[in-house]
């Protein structure tokens, strides 16, 4: 069975995001063994300097380089990422995860840190549109489903 970790900064406090999160993570147990983990965001002044920023990102980079998988085809989700369709990202999981772990960062609210989206082996974007990260966590996970299904011929991708 296929493994996919999911990285994700920040935690989610919103019971509709945390709930819908939850139905994709039980959806795709039918497809992989998904590990959620969500690390701390470090905490910012009111009106953070570019500097401050930087440093709370290096230490989020930390965290995560701390949690990723041994070996795991590390897709970071960012803005300057690849866009793909469904179909694609179907594909992506067929190839990439075919022989190596998958793990999947997403960024709290200032994203992921420059070094750590440039050390990924893909960045994928949602979409050129900005949404809450923990938005893009059920997203995410939606579309990690909405692949397996495709892979395998299932009737939810219509």
């Amino acid at each position: 069975m296929q493994r996919v970790t999911v990285i994700c900064v920040g935690k989610l406090k919103e019971k509709f995001y945390a709930e819908a999160a939850a139905e994709y993570a039980k959806r795709l147990s039918r497809y992989c063994k998904l590990e959620l983990i969500e690390l701390p965001e470090q905490r910012l002044p009111e009106n953070p300097s570019s500097a401050e920023v930087d440093r709370a990102l290096a230490r989020e980079a930390e965290a995560i380089r701390g949690k990723l998988p041994p070996g795991a085809w590390v897709t970071a989700l960012c803005i300057e990422g690849r866009t793909c369709s469904s179909q694609e990202l179907a594909g992506f999981l067929a190839d990439w995860g075919r022989e190596k772990r998958l793990a999947f960062l997403i960024g709290g609210s200032f994203g992921l840190h420059p070094a750590l989206k440039s050390e990924a082996q893909a960045r994928l974007s949602m979409s050129p549109m900005t949404f809450p990260h923990h938005l893009a966590r059920v997203m995410l996970l939606e579309q990690i489903y909405r692949g397996f299904q495709i892979n395998e011929g299932g009737k939810y991708h219509k």
